[in-house]
């Protein structure tokens, strides 16, 4: 088997290991309406349910990272998505909140596994000229997970219950982690144009390169060895890590409400809601991933910053498109569809310029660190705020509507007519931190060119000491 059928076909075991990781997630989104009417929910504990998630991602991300920098990042993928699609189905089994709870931490510390193991893979897959096309199709298991959750979770919810949604997950979760152990490992570093893989200082990563981000004027005795700190070192990272949290507070209120959206303010059934999920938030996200990714390679050729220039003019687009569909008046649902999908679509060029762009800038052997860290801090920072704070508003909007309806009795049942116009409230945050993210991706516009410069002098001055 050649090199390029081998990566050809870890490209496609790691597609379909991202689907189901989106599929499996989104389940939640997808039946949480039915959820909180069984039992009895505010918006601000559904949204709990998608923090639950979030934060043992993002905490067991980080070794698990270090892990995938260290071991063989096959069988971590192989085991985590084994462990994630038994409890995703097992979550059918809950009775109550807390177990719901105990089986979605379960779920995120299994899915914790993906990112870096699947990244750092498919950075030693890839060359850098090809590394965001590639990147894009992994990540094209975005958009198809969520679409594919949506439809099917929706139909299965309709007709059998929404806990019948959670079983149906199990079987193509096993197949994915066969597929995993399958793959066959590449060298580390083995695709950069100045190789600096199999060497045997691999996974241990060198003061000199700490020592080529910072100015002659910091205390380097700081940072030591900890390839924590050496990738904290790299100016361009701060500005990513902000974004992503950002990013991901919109993304994950968005997929944790948009259903109840539709059910609630366009007075859909689930299965009809699915649908329009589907659309808007699932296969909307192919065409922005996959254009993301090529006019990042083209921008990239040109200009060093071409890939944030990508993702900046991208998520500049998002906000207004995204603030005109919500103000789409009710029933109204093709001027919707049409609105929130462009803003959606735009939003995942995302995905496919800064994944890319954070392996730009940061060294073979720190990459799975690199993604850990990043998505702890995006994951703790943006995406375990994103439901429990657009339920938070969605709640405090509400009473507010009731309040000025003359409403005293703030039960669940009483507040019911009045959670419509509360949570299409709340979903305004939504633009307005689309404008936020669109600065702090200019401004690392700014600093990457240099630190890609920097990386690439010090893998040149590392291949020749070699």
């Amino acid at each position: 088997m050649s090199d390029k059928t081998k990566a050809g076909f870890a490209l496609a075991v790691l597609f379909a290991i991202n689907t189901m990781n989106f599929f499996d997630r989104q389940i939640l989104g997808a039946v949480g309406e039915l959820i909180r009417i069984d039992w009895n929910l505010s918006d601000t504990t559904l949204g709990t349910l998608g923090t639950a998630f979030t934060l043992i991602y993002a905490f067991v991300g980080l070794p698990l990272g270090r892990l995938a920098d260290k071991s063989s990042r096959k069988i971590i993928l192989a085991w985590g998505v084994f462990v994630w699609s038994a409890l995703t189905a097992g979550s059918g089994l809950a009775q109550n909140f807390p177990q719901m709870f105990a089986m979605r931490l379960g779920v995120g510390i299994g899915e914790a596994t993906c990112a870096p193991a699947a990244n750092s893979l498919i950075g030693d897959l890839y060359p850098a000229s090809k590394r965001a096309k590639a990147l894009a199709v992994f990540m094209m298991g975005l958009p198809i997970g969520i679409a594919l959750s949506f439809l099917v979770s929706g139909y299965v919810a309709k007709y059998y219950g929404w806990r019948a949604a959670f079983y149906v997950a199990g079987i193509p979760g096993v197949l994915c982690a066969i597929g995993a152990y399958l793959i066959k490992e590449p060298s580390r570093g083995t695709t950069e144009s100045h190789n600096v893989g199999g060497l045997k200082r691999e996974g241990t990563p060198s003061q000199r390169f700490l020592n080529t981000f910072l100015s002659p004027n910091v205390d380097r005795t700081i940072f030591g060895e900890s390839p924590f700190w050496l990738v904290l070192s790299i100016p361009t990272m701060w500005w990513l890590i902000l974004s992503g949290a950002l990013h991901n507070f919109n993304m994950y209120a968005i997929g944790s409400f948009l259903q109840s959206f539709l059910i609630r303010y366009h007075k859909l059934e689930v299965s009809d809601a699915g649908l329009i999920s589907m659309v808007v938030y699932g296969l909307a996200g192919a065409p922005g991933l996959l254009l993301g990714g090529y006019l990042g390679d083209a921008a990239v050729k040109r200009k060093k910053n071409g890939r944030m220039v990508v993702s900046t003019i991208a998520l500049l687009l998002s906000a207004p498109f995204v603030y005109f569909a919500l103000g789409r008046p009710p029933k109204e649902l093709l001027g919707f569809t049409i609105l929130m999908g462009l803003g959606v679509a735009a939003m995942y060029v995302y995905y496919s310029t800064v994944y890319s762009a954070i392996q730009d800038v940061i060294e073979p052997s720190l990459r799975g660190t690199a993604m850990a860290i990043y998505f702890f801090a995006m994951y703790v920072m943006g995406a375990s705020f994103g439901p429990v704070g657009l339920g938070f508003l969605s709640d405090f909007s509400t009473k507010r509507a009731a309040v000025a309806a003359g409403v005293t009795d703030f039960s669940q049942q009483a507040l019911g007519p009045f959670r419509a116009e509360g949570l299409h409230s709340a979903m305004y945050i939504i633009p307005i931190l689309g404008v936020l993210l669109t600065l702090v991706l200019f401004a690392a516009s700014r600093t990457i060119t240099k630190d890609m410069k920097k990386l690439e002098d010090w893998m040149k001055k590392s291949a020749t000491e070699v």
